[in-house]
């Protein structure tokens, strides 16, 4: 990727000489001085893949932080990597926010992973139907799941991390269930209602993708409701749960 972009830039810094005027070697020199010449212009950021062009700046800003640390910047700069995590704050959409915090975990950059997370918080339903919420790592997605703000019904919720987890088993040629092993921990079945709990049991029959474990532990905290030993936080609905009868029954609302 890194290679793209710099290819890109250089080849939008080098333009041919204009028709009619002799290369510069050719040019007699004049007797009075020249004009001072201006520096082309850069290449504008939206002329490059924002979120790409970002993390490449930050992959290569971040992998030499020990030098940087030694070569503080000059008065009145901010560091490369500050500038980096600005230039993604300053650019981030629906389309490339997931690759940005991916590149926020790689590199380490915790208020950038954090401003990635509430931008995806607040329109969770478009971010998960993107290119780049399917190529998040399971460590990534699964950090996403554990929020209670995603905007986003957990049966959606479910689709999507169904189709994520198609998409890693093809690319990593490992088994469905084996890659969606952790994110799948975070689904919050018990939210659901019975008769998508019937819907969802067929469905995991063809790919295995979650658990028969996990979906009994959901038929379990429907029938005993209090004390049925599912953990706390996949009884709790997201912000953009849809309101079921049997979420007044379930633990943490149970009085």
């Amino acid at each position: 990727m890194g290679r793209v972009v710099r290819r890109s830039v250089l080849a939008s810094s080098l333009r041919p000489p204009q028709a009619g005027r002799p290369p510069d070697s050719l040019q007699i020199p004049s007797r009075h001085p020249p004009a001072p010449s201006r520096l082309p212009a850069p290449p504008s950021a939206a002329a490059l893949p924002e979120a790409a062009h970002g993390r490449t700046l930050l992959g290569a800003a971040a992998g030499r932080r020990g030098r940087l640390h030694r070569c503080p910047a000059h008065p009145g700069q901010q560091p490369p990597v500050q500038l980096c995590v600005k230039f993604i704050k300053d650019t981030l959409s629906v389309e490339q926010v997931c690759e940005a915090l991916q590149a926020a975990v790689t590199y380490g950059q915790v208020d950038l992973q954090q401003h990635c997370l509430a931008f995806i918080e607040g329109c969770t339903a478009a971010v998960v139907r993107t290119q780049g919420f399917r190529e998040l790592s399971d460590v990534v997605l699964a950090r996403v799941l554990r929020s209670d703000r995603l905007a986003v019904d957990e049966l959606d919720l479910v689709q999507a991390v169904r189709e994520w987890a198609h998409v890693s088993s093809a690319v990593l040629e490992r088994p469905v269930p084996e890659v969606a092993a952790l994110p799948v921990r975070e689904l919050r079945l018990p939210l659901l209602a019975p008769s998508e709990l019937v819907t969802l049991e067929s469905y995991n029959q063809q790919d295995l993708l979650i658990p028969v474990e996990n979906i009994a532990a959901a038929w379990r905290a429907h029938t005993l409701r209090k004390g049925s030993g599912v953990p706390s936080r996949l009884c709790r609905p997201r912000r953009g749960t849809r309101p079921r009868d049997h979420h007044r029954h379930l633990e943490p609302h149970a009085k």
